[in-house]
């Protein structure tokens, strides 16, 4: 290997003489000519179109020229020793012709070749760096080869104003900044240290720096194509799709369900921290780019259109998994919708979609999907049943329910048919009480200034245990003398399964849409009939009615005094004014058989199991059945405020029809709560405590 290096210094001469006029310089005489067609005030036009256009800006001051030049051999010492017979004495026959290269280039170069070619024992090759060897000056003849392939060279370069007279310096430097900046189609001009464009009016958009901005647009556009093969570079990866093959298909995934086997895959996610770095730095090239050319483009008339790309986010990733799960069949693709659990394909087709697993989880969902149709359900939980491919709840058999409490009879009139019968006082709706009072006796006029009670009571618990009574309106005529102020009110506790009154409701007329008393008077009479209607809405369970009578009336100063008990003075017109007297009062309603040992039998099996700790809901069906008394019963409890529990009818019946004590009630609404948030999966309505 023979190398040689050369470098020499060039330096122009036509600057050191600076006044053009009176010391000609060695300058083309057509570039000459050119300074003298300008004259003393030429236009930017003229200097571009006469010296920039042809002969540029700068001019070279100085510069460092030179280049490397090596020539190789490679040689093969066994040929060389058939041909010559001793090998040593051709390598230095070699290299002697070799050291001749840089005298006689072209000579050696023929000899060498001519060996070459002969004997196939060496190669030569030659390498040159730069525009010229060191003893070559062929290649002088352009400017070009010296300046522009010259990969050594350092230049000087000096404006092109230098060399003009002091005259035209200034506007050559205004002219070739406006050929630069403006592109010829305008004058640079600088005020207020800013510097822009005033174009001309054939060419209102010099300004605009159409052809960077073009640069920038499409660099931009390369830079949103590399941002999305970066998600398909990760779709396509290994980890991606051992991914997917990992999750289970025999079930609907949900993006819950998704996520949770995403974040378990470490692999997967080392992946996707490589990408988001990837993408953070692709992100930074994309901002500089951008910036740069909204900058370039403040002085164009329209505004570059472009949106930096937007990073998918989790939830986009969950979602195009599932799309790639359900919605990728038969060679078509499209986006799936799990509000909805359809696929939308693209391309305006239907066939994208698979078939979507059937959904395993706790309440209706299954418990397997069956193997014959995935989409269906193979079976179900504790508590539910399974008809035609899904879970539905096992109802209460209406046959097996009526047989503890007749909830369904020949008595359940609509609303409209309940208030004829009741305006009729329809025998078929009697519900035959006893009345109790020892303040009252019924069709005799008494003082109701002071609080009067009186209770209607059924006594089921001895007379009539086979029974549980339902209210679904009340009655009472009062007569009052005439001309009397009176106006009585009434308040009326309802007690569902005993006689106590510390264990009723009291009734909230008019209150979260409860009805009031509807008063009507009878003609040709003093009396009045005092109706409430219940109806289906507001019927509920009794066993007594406990009703507290009081007036309206403002008593007078000289009768406050008075305790209003003992005999009634119907000769006194002073006190005959506030007499009044009840001819009847009923209860209107009916009743519902009741088989107690059934029932009791029932609630003790539950207690039992519940008391041994074992699974209480291993009988469903009974735990079914007590589910669904028990909500039938709450259900007709009175209202309450808005936020406030309803009453606990339920307990009451397990107390006193069916005689359980406190712990044992406890224990039975334990166990059936347990069954309905645990089995059914189903959320308990709170109830307050009544007996």
């Amino acid at each position: 290997l023979l190398r040689e290096f050369a470098r020499w210094k060039v330096r122009n001469t036509a600057i050191e003489r600076r006044d053009l006029l009176h010391n000609p310089l060695p300058l083309m005489p057509e570039f000459q000519r050119s300074i003298r067609l300008l004259g003393r005030r030429p236009t930017t036009q003229q200097f571009i179109d006469t010296i920039i256009k042809k002969y540029g800006t700068h001019i070279l001051i100085s510069a460092t020229l030179g280049g490397e030049e090596a020539l190789t051999m490679y040689m093969d010492k066994s040929r060389l020793d058939r041909k010559s017979g001793n090998a040593t004495q051709s390598v230095e026959a070699l290299h002697q012709l070799a050291s001749s290269y840089f005298v006689d280039r072209d000579g050696t170069m023929r000899r060498l070749h001519e060996i070459q070619i002969s004997t196939g024992a060496i190669k030569v090759t030659e390498t040159r760096t730069g525009p010229l060897g060191c003893n070559s000056y062929d290649n002088l003849d352009s400017v070009s080869s010296v300046l522009l392939q010259s990969t050594e060279s350092k230049l000087h370069l000096q404006g092109l104003q230098i060399i003009f007279p002091q005259y035209l310096q200034e506007k050559f430097v205004q002219s070739a900044l406006s050929y630069i900046m403006c592109n010829g189609e305008g004058e640079y001009i600088c005020r207020n240290s800013q510097c822009g464009c005033q174009c001309a009016e054939e060419f209102p958009q010099c300004n605009c720096p159409s052809t960077d901005i073009q640069i920038m647009e499409y660099t931009l556009a390369n830079m949103a194509k590399t941002w999305t093969e970066a998600y398909k570079d990760l779709e396509n990866s290994d980890e991606f799709k051992s991914f997917m093959k990992r999750l289970p298909s025999n079930h609907f995934l949900t993006i819950g369900s998704i996520h949770q086997h995403w974040g378990n895959d470490w692999d997967l996610q080392n992946r996707y921290k490589l990408l988001q770095s990837s993408l953070e730095a692709q992100r930074q090239k994309i901002q500089r780019t951008a910036r740069k050319l909204f900058g370039l483009s403040v002085r164009c008339r329209h505004n570059p259109n472009h949106q930096l790309p937007r990073e998918r986010t989790i939830q986009e990733w969950l979602t195009r998994v599932q799309s790639l799960l359900y919605c990728n069949e038969n060679g078509f693709w499209g986006t799936f919708l799990e509000s909805q659990r359809s696929c939308v394909c693209h391309g305006g087709t239907s066939l994208c979609q698979r078939p979507i697993p059937c959904i395993i989880g706790g309440n209706n969902s299954c418990a397997m999907c069956s193997l014959a149709n995935i989409s269906l359900c193979g079976s179900c939980n504790k508590g539910y049943k399974l008809y035609r491919g899904r879970c539905e709840p096992q109802n209460v058999d209406s046959e097996r329910s009526e047989q503890f409490i007749s909830f369904e009879t020949d008595l359940d009139f609509q609303d409209l048919e309940l208030k004829y019968l009741l305006q009729k006082m329809d025998s078929r709706l009697y519900v035959h009480t006893t009345f109790i009072s020892n303040e009252i006796r019924l069709d005799t006029f008494f003082d109701p200034r002071w609080r009067k009670r009186m209770s209607l009571t059924l006594k089921s618990n001895k007379n009539r245990m086979d029974f549980i009574h339902m209210v679904i309106g009340i009655s009472m005529r009062i007569c009052q003398m005439r001309n009397s102020s009176l106006d009585p009110m009434f308040f009326v506790y309802v007690n569902p399964f005993s006689g106590s009154h510390s264990e009723g409701w009291n009734m909230p007329f008019g209150e979260y849409g409860y009805p009031r008393w509807e008063k009507i008077r009878l003609q040709n009479s003093q009396c009045y009939n005092w109706t409430l209607l219940l109806g289906n809405r507001w019927k509920t369970f009794f066993e007594t009615v406990h009703i507290y009578l009081r007036s309206r009336t403002r008593l007078p100063s000289l009768l406050r005094n008075e305790t209003g008990q003992g005999p009634v003075d119907l000769s006194d017109p002073t006190k005959r004014q506030f007499y009044i007297k009840i001819s009847d009062v009923q209860v209107y309603g009916y009743s519902l058989r009741f088989n107690a040992d059934l029932l009791r039998s029932a609630v003790q099996q539950v207690n039992q199991s519940y008391t041994q700790g074992g699974q209480f809901y291993s009988s469903s069906s009974v735990m079914l059945l007590l589910l669904d008394i028990r909500d039938r019963i709450n259900r007709l409890a009175p209202p309450v405020a808005p936020g406030k529990p309803q009453l606990d009818l339920f307990s009451c019946m397990l107390k006193h029809r069916l005689k359980l004590t406190n712990s044992e009630i406890i224990r039975v609404n334990h166990a059936l709560d347990l069954y309905n948030t645990e089995i059914l999966k189903q959320s308990d309505q709170m109830t307050a405590k009544l007996c």
